[in-house]
């Protein structure tokens, strides 16, 4: 058996036993499956082929990529599940990929040959899941990339290694409007076959890959899938099952549980779009009711306004013509007592003045006034500054006399021990009783002098209230208060 089915350059070569897409012509694959069926028996299958080709298409291409995705998910269990670049499975499953994106891919005219590329709708789904715009971004930036088919293989190579693909894909399938304008309505993208393509991709989250993308020559390659890894015999298949025969346990475990936790995220965003709809539709038909009554209250009091604003009109209409008449008896009165009105406007031009002189004295008078409070708050402080200064020598006195009392006594402590210098101590307790008194006699002073300074306060004080009792008011509160 050959182990590849063909070659092809550009958009990469057709396997064998598949048809060749839309993009070639229904005259040129006609004859050859006419050739083809008249050496064989007529058969069901031959029949829906003529019917439907691009039917056969897509279901030979969705046979590939279950055949392509077991057998690399297999394979990689038995690998050991992290994959590079060389592996040939994944060569394969590439290809394959590469041939189902490109099935029913429109032609796009250019001004030296026609082109058709899966970049254009692969670039589509950065719009669509904003996850995806690292890799757009990543693909954009390889400095070996020159063509848009080299770049939608770096795309899908990135994508594996994330592990998005069939995120990716499920987007982008979902919004068919916008993929019409990269597919024909028959592509395998736009059926049903394309969401299972997309249903057996999300078994390849399993499976670790480490390609390098920024080495390797994408553009050039050539695309051409390998039949002869899928075309194998019973006891090689029977060999292989027996030894990854666990691994597949777990993998079609690990493969359910990744669909299951899919699927039960997907019903709980559908679960909460219901929930929010359904209260915004409540909330609408309540605002809708709401909306119809103040309506209809509207209706009514535009009525009930318009009828209103006619009895207006009328009443204005009849008062109008009632006023022209006085305006023109009063304009008749205005120029009889126009004369009278010139001297009274005369009249309240000289009180105007006169209230103007007045105004401005009482502004000068409040001038001095305010100067001379400002005179008097600067006296007070002064007072209350030689009042602190005169409790702070009484302070002091009081300290001193204290000292005096304590040598007193510590003196007449000293004058019971010695018995024997008692005269001289004596001598020295009149001399300290002298000052004592002369102490005394200065306390009293002071005392007497801070009664006077009391009395010259309240002096000052009541002079003050005197000559602003209207505006000083409070200020004579606080002089009271510092007095007494």
């Amino acid at each position: 058996m050959s182990s590849a089915a063909g070659t092809g350059a550009g958009d990469g070569p057709r396997p064998q036993g598949l048809a060749a897409g839309p993009a070639s012509s229904p005259a040129v694959r006609q004859p050859v499956r006419a050739r083809a069926l008249a050496d064989l028996p007529p058969s069901p299958l031959s029949r829906a082929a003529i019917k439907d080709p691009t039917a056969v298409e897509r279901a030979n291409l969705l046979n590939m990529a279950k055949l392509s995705i077991k057998g690399l998910i297999e394979s990689a269990l038995s690998f050991g599940r992290t994959l590079d670049s060389d592996y040939p499975p994944l060569q394969q499953f590439f290809v394959v990929m590469e041939h189902c994106l490109k099935h029913g891919l429109k032609v796009r005219k250019s001004f030296l040959s026609y082109n058709k590329t899966i970049w254009g709708p692969l670039e589509l789904v950065e719009k669509l899941y904003p996850e995806a715009e690292e890799i757009a971004a990543s693909v954009r930036d390889l400095p070996g990339l020159k063509t848009p088919l080299g770049r939608a293989r770096a795309w899908l190579r990135l994508a594996l290694m994330q592990k998005k693909m069939a995120d990716y894909l499920r987007c982008l399938i979902i919004q068919r409007d916008l993929l019409s304008e990269f597919y024909e309505y028959h592509a395998l993208m736009m059926e049903e076959e394309g969401a299972v393509i997309v249903g057996l991709l999300v078994g390849l989250n399993v499976i670790d890959a480490n390609l390098c993308v920024k080495g390797e020559d994408l553009d050039s390659q050539v695309g051409v899938i390998d039949f002869s890894v899928y075309l194998k015999s019973d006891d090689d298949i029977g060999g292989k099952e027996r030894n990854v025969q666990i691994a597949a346990i777990l993998d079609q475990k690990n493969y359910v549980e990744e669909l299951n936790r899919q699927l039960n995220s997907t019903v709980s965003s559908l679960h909460a779009r219901v929930d929010s709809l359904e209260k915004s539709n409540t909330k609408l038909i309540e605002e809708l009711a709401i909306a119809k009554n103040n309506i209809i209250k509207l209706q009514e009091e535009n009525h009930q306004l318009r009828s209103e604003n006619t009895l207006i009109l009328m009443k204005t209409q009849h008062h109008l013509e009632a006023t022209k008449v006085d305006v023109e008896a009063e304009l008749q009165t205005y120029k009889h007592s126009r004369q009278g009105l010139d001297e009274m406007y005369n009249e309240a031009r000289r009180q105007l003045r006169e209230e103007s002189q007045l105004r401005q004295d009482m502004e000068n008078e409040l001038v001095v006034q305010v100067s001379m409070k400002h005179e008097i708050e600067l006296a007070m402080k002064l007072l209350e500054k030689d009042i602190h200064e005169k409790q702070d020598t009484l302070i002091g006195l009081r300290q001193q006399l204290d000292e005096v009392k304590a040598i007193n006594m510590e003196m007449y402590q000293k004058l019971q021990v010695s018995e024997d210098a008692m005269k001289g101590k004596n001598e020295i307790i009149g001399r300290l009783e002298d000052k004592t008194n002369q102490i005394n006699a200065t306390m009293k002073q002071l005392e007497q002098s801070d009664k006077d300074l009391l009395t010259q306060t309240r002096t000052i004080a009541m002079s003050f209230v005197k000559c602003a009792s209207n505006e000083a008011q409070h200020q004579y509160k606080l002089v009271k208060d510092i007095s007494f």
